[in-house]
């Protein structure tokens, strides 16, 4: 039979919960339902609309954008722009920062076809994604209330157009 010392006991445990923890910890880290996974992750069966979306579309460029103006923008300020030129900004799996996610510094595909997690898991299922767009899809973003807020101020001085 073994004997463990108390203090071999505790190490013990304490190992036991820091392996749990260390577990738990890795499986929050993975995408859920309902998470952005950002466009990558669209490349695999949508190749042709993944290279023309980074060949031709200025969405695909719009972090670089936003990256120019943020030392002159305020924290409110920034987020406004996160809110259009990022994918899933305050959202699951969503843009946070440059840093923690750079594959969300971009309005990637998901920015307009919602976040791609279960449509991926699912091997691709059209019921689980937001296929063909409406005009009330886009006016989140291009509206003019937008327009008016910021009068194109940001986007002149950053070069963006």
């Amino acid at each position: 039979m073994l004997v463990l010392s108390n203090w071999s006991k505790g190490c013990l445990v304490l190992f036991v919960a820091a392996f749990f923890a260390a577990v738990g910890m890795a499986s929050m880290s993975k995408a859920e339902s309902g998470q952005y996974l950002g466009s990558d992750s669209c490349m695999d069966c949508h190749d042709q609309e993944y290279e023309n979306f980074k060949k031709h579309s200025k969405k695909a460029h719009s972090g670089e954008s936003v990256k120019l103006m943020q030392g002159d923008l305020t924290k409110q300020e920034l987020e406004e722009c996160y809110e259009c030129h990022m994918t899933g900004f305050g959202k699951p799996g969503g843009f946070v920062s440059f840093e923690e996610t750079p594959q969300m510094a971009e309005a990637g595909c998901e920015t307009c076809h919602g976040p791609g997690y279960d449509h991926v898991e699912s091997g691709g299922d059209p019921d689980l994604i937001k296929g063909k767009l409406e005009i009330s899809d886009c006016e989140g973003c291009h509206n003019p209330d937008r327009v008016a807020a910021f009068d194109f101020k940001p986007l002149l001085f950053g070069g963006a157009h």
